[in-house]
């Protein structure tokens, strides 16, 4: 029996994370992509946003990266991305992208575009606890930083 979605027998293993400095203010993403010993750096930053667009953009752009469908571990501390993606979205979804008091759902272009981009792959989210010494966490925290530290160079 063949899947056209069937996962590879190693996935790429995605650490991401988001910062500001202030909520809103200057922020900067950051994420990590490991597959088969290979590592590969990615970060940006802007100069007014919030942190959960940072966390978002974080994973988008990860995702963005790969370029085929691929089996896909995805580790992020933001419990706003991963409530997000794994339970919210669907009712968003289904009420015109509203949330259940019938508010617009913030950020709703980001939430677009990660939706549209974990769709192309067979992701298993996981959540992390932020800044408790996990490897790949930490490093995505120092990407992130230094995509903060970009802005206006």
């Amino acid at each position: 029996m063949t899947h056209d979605h069937a996962p590879a027998a190693k996935p790429v293993e995605i650490y991401t994370d988001g910062a500001c400095k202030g909520n809103p203010g200057p922020g900067g993403w950051g994420a990590l992509l490991t597959f088969g010993g290979e590592e590969r750096e990615m970060f940006g930053g802007e100069a007014q946003t919030t942190n959960n667009r940072m966390e978002l953009t974080a994973v988008i752009e990860a995702l963005a990266a790969l370029k085929r469908p691929t089996h896909v571990v995805l580790h992020t501390d933001s419990q706003y991305v991963m409530k997000g993606i794994t339970e919210w979205i669907r009712g968003w979804k289904a009420k015109g992208w509203r949330t259940a008091a019938k508010e617009p759902v913030k950020n709703v272009d980001l939430w677009k575009r990660l939706d549209e981009l974990a769709a192309g792959h067979h992701v298993e989210w996981r959540w992390v606890k932020g800044h408790s010494g996990h490897h790949g966490n930490e490093r995505a925290d120092e990407l992130a930083n230094r995509g903060v530290a970009s802005i206006g160079r």
